[in-house]
């Protein structure tokens, strides 16, 4: 399996996205805006829930990404709640929703975490991962900031929910890769649920648990039906993917094997 390139190429795409997302969501206004809708309430729920539930050991949890408003209650956690985010604005507002209770830290994402080996016993990464270059290199920096068996959430669009899976087969291109949409031409790398548990793997991780907000079907005359049980029972189909992975074992270093 070939991995992403390295070297000017590379950290000129990875300038170029970092420039395009920090245009889009530099004060948090997009995120603020559709963090209440059921879809993302939901989604955020689900992960914060698998975040509680699943941290073995009292630590620090980072949360990367978390915009104006982060997913995690420290109320809800054994240790302590670091949030972490690219835009300073979008950080402030972030610590204050938090009650003064988390501690933010501004940093980028794609240039690695500056974090020492083993400091934190949970890391949630919402809605981020299909926005980096190489994903490949941000997880296994994941990896590195967790404690043996710690815990990693990821949350991400599904690239092929059920009713895209369908609209493939007439021709149409999934919802994911639109590059005239106002906000998901950042998108540029979608996963599938199959393609995101192989990624996991290859950065030492190993996938504990997949769940989806909901399955959803947008009818003829525009209103959307959704259902949670059927996201419950089939996550693949949904429109979210919300991963929990363990860190287990050292991740195999980087190659480019065609």
């Amino acid at each position: 399996m070939a991995e992403p390139p390295t070297g000017t190429s590379a950290q000129r795409a990875q300038a170029h996205g970092r420039h395009a997302n920090l245009c889009r969501y530099h004060d948090g206004a997009e995120v603020d805006g559709y963090v209440d809708d059921p879809y993302h309430r939901v989604r955020r729920a689900v992960a914060a829930g698998l975040m509680a539930e699943g941290v073995t050991r009292r630590g620090p949890v980072l949360e990367l990404g978390c915009g104006p408003r982060g997913m995690l209650d420290p109320a809800a956690l054994p240790g302590p709640v670091v949030l972490a985010d690219m835009a300073e604005t979008a950080l402030r507002t972030a610590r204050a929703a938090a009650g003064g209770r988390a501690l933010p830290v501004r940093l980028d994402a794609t240039r690695g975490l500056p974090f020492r080996a083993g400091s934190f016993a949970g890391l949630l990464a919402g809605e981020l991962i299909e926005h980096v270059y190489d994903p490949l290199a941000l997880l296994r920096e994941c990896h590195r900031v967790l404690v043996p068996d710690g815990l990693l959430v990821l949350t991400t669009p599904n690239l092929a929910p059920v009713q895209d899976r369908l609209a493939f087969l007439a021709g149409r291109a999934p919802r994911q890769v639109d590059p005239l949409h106002p906000y998901l031409w950042l998108h540029i790398r979608p996963f599938t649920a199959s393609l995101l548990r192989r990624t996991l793997r290859r950065a030492g991780f190993t996938p504990v648990a997949l769940r989806s907000n909901e399955v959803g079907w947008r009818l003829p005359g525009g209103r959307w039906v959704a259902s949670r049980r059927l996201a419950r029972a089939a996550p693949g189909l949904g429109g979210s993917l919300i991963c929990a992975a363990r860190r287990h074992g050292v991740p195999p270093p980087p190659h480019n094997r065609v």
